[in-house]
């Protein structure tokens, strides 16, 4: 198990081995966790954290060709990523992360290799109006302007589904799912699971990771 940063830890948790990390764990911060698990002959890593802690552990499992490793999630209070799962938090998942079936679902990346648990949000910069243009696969989300685009995981094919803000506030939001997401604006601001990315970018694709990974729901 992991614990990533300040959080309680479940008491269905309390008496399984632990490895602490910081709130968003860096490349070098699962070396213990990882030789725990290398002697595991099936080998499940229980995430306790923020949706950003998730995101890191999935990505680093992607880079270090880890994938095999059960990936369970536990988080305080519902998030965009037990929304995305249909997990639960809490207490309740925490027993889910014990006793719950791993099975294989969409990995979900970007063109800078890092994984997309929960939501990724994208506006113009410093939070003003988004300007350029969108594809899910061949499916054109928006060309001009808008609020902003959100990317989220789906737990079943082809993987991702995009939207941008209604232009009526009254209007339903509108839902594409794909395979991919292509951005390409003049200056675009990305977060992704409420990570900012460092830089504005021109560009960003999200797209599905031709290998699958082990959800414990």
């Amino acid at each position: 198990m992991l614990i990533c940063g300040d959080v309680p830890l479940p008491l269905p948790l309390g008496s399984i081995s632990t490895s602490s990390a910081p709130a968003v764990p860096d490349k070098d911060d699962f070396d213990e966790v990882f030789s725990k698990l290398q002697v595991v002959v099936d080998p499940r890593l229980i995430v306790v954290g923020s949706d950003a802690a998730f995101a890191a552990t999935l990505t680093r499992l992607m880079r270090t060709e880890r994938l095999h490793i059960e990936l369970a999630y536990v988080a305080e209070h519902r998030s965009e990523a037990t929304d995305a799962y249909h997990l639960s938090s809490g207490a309740r998942g925490a027993r889910t992360a014990l006793k719950g079936t791993a099975k294989p679902v969409p990995l979900i990346r970007d063109d800078a290799g890092i994984a997309l648990v929960g939501c990724a949000t994208v506006t113009g910069p410093d939070g003003g109006p988004l300007v350029g243009e969108a594809y899910v696969d061949d499916t054109r989300l928006f060309s001009g302007t808008t609020t902003s685009m959100n990317v989220t995981p789906t737990p079943r094919m082809p993987g991702l589904r995009a939207s941008v803000e209604p232009r009526r506030r009254w209007l339903p939001r509108r839902w594409v799912e794909g395979r991919a997401v292509q951005l390409g604006s003049p200056a675009a601001a990305l977060t992704r699971d409420g990570v900012p990315n460092p830089r504005e970018v021109k560009r960003s694709t999200f797209y599905r990771h031709d290998q699958e990974w082990l959800l414990v729901r």
